[in-house]
């Protein structure tokens, strides 16, 4: 578990991060990291999310399913990333700065959900609780738990939809070659550009 004080530092981190490579073209490495827990390795995403009047919109969203770097490392890794390689998204720019919110999921190891058939797989995950990874051969996709929730969507279509991110079809989780991983998050979010950060809860 982490506190609200070390989600704000991470959040805070991944705008700095973002901020430093736009004015720099470098990589920020943290030296006034608050707690020792923050140097453990941990699986991170941050998201990029665009503020206008019409509601909010992904500019971005990356980071590391497993833990592979120490979380604060990670986490100036994935901002970066996510503002200026995200396939999905032209890099940000300076002047969308103070109109982009930021946040930071936490990621816990995925751990295989494991059924007799696969049509067990929707009553062995839990929206709201739950993301997910499938694997199918070469293709891969995950999606971060708050997704389902944003969308109203059900356990079934969220694996479907999990499919879908991986370039399967939709009904890729019924075939036994599918592998199908499930973790949790601890989510911390700006409530506006800049603003305040607060932990989310589904």
């Amino acid at each position: 578990m982490y506190s609200i004080d070390e989600g704000r530092y991470l959040v805070k981190l991944a705008r700095r991060a973002v901020e430093e490579y736009i004015s720099t073209g470098t990589k920020i490495r943290p030296t006034d990291v608050p707690d020792q827990k923050l140097l453990e390795k941990s699986g991170v995403f941050v998201t990029l999310e665009k503020v206008t009047p019409a509601g909010r919109s992904l500019r971005g969203c990356i980071g590391y399913p497993v833990p592979h770097l120490p979380l604060v490392e990670a986490t100036v890794d994935s901002a970066i990333s996510a503002a200026f390689n995200d396939p999905r998204f032209p890099p940000v720019e300076r002047r969308e700065l103070d109109s982009i919110v930021f946040e930071v999921s936490i990621l816990t190891p995925p751990v295989q959900v494991k059924v007799s058939s696969p049509k067990e797989l929707p009553s062995s995950i839990k929206v709201g609780r739950d993301g997910l990874i499938v694997e199918n051969g070469y293709y891969r996709g995950l999606l971060l738990p708050q997704v389902p929730v944003e969308y109203g969507w059900d356990e079934e279509t969220f694996l479907a939809e999990c499919c879908m991110k991986a370039g399967l079809p939709p009904d890729a989780w019924l075939s036994r070659k599918t592998f199908v991983y499930r973790f949790t998050a601890e989510i911390f979010t700006e409530s506006s550009p800049n603003g305040e950060v607060v932990q989310k809860s589904l």
